[in-house]
């Protein structure tokens, strides 16, 4: 093969940057309904963990005893409610401490008054 992919233009008017974060909450409020009852132990879970002043990830939360989400996207309706709620801020990225996972990048926590540790 010596010829290069030719990917279609978008055709103008047809790009709607909202259409991404719409989907996106949508996508979150349904998948929120999965399992109430380990979405309120998972947000018990994410409240400690900021309360002890030190950057988390949903691996920690796991390590700490609680039960794996009916599906893995439902870690990102509880730590985005939790930051919205401000018992939680963004503390970056950094790989993932879970092994199923190879090490893949991943967001990081900590409480919303905390400082993170140097």
């Amino acid at each position: 093969m010596t010829s290069q992919l030719q990917l279609p233009r978008p055709v103008p008017g047809a790009i709607n940057p909202d259409a991404g974060e719409q989907a996106k909450r949508q996508g979150m409020k349904r998948i929120g309904h999965l399992d109430p009852e380990w979405a309120a132990e998972c947000d018990k879970r994410i409240a400690e963990f900021a309360a002890r002043g030190i950057v988390f990830q949903a691996a920690d939360l796991v390590e700490d005893g609680l039960a794996e989400p009916p599906h893995p996207n439902c870690w990102g309706p509880r730590f985005s409610k939790a930051s919205k709620d401000a018992v939680i801020r963004s503390a970056g990225y950094g790989q993932s401490k879970r092994a199923t996972v190879h090490k893949s990048i991943c967001h990081q926590w900590i409480g919303a008054g905390q400082e993170a540790a140097a």
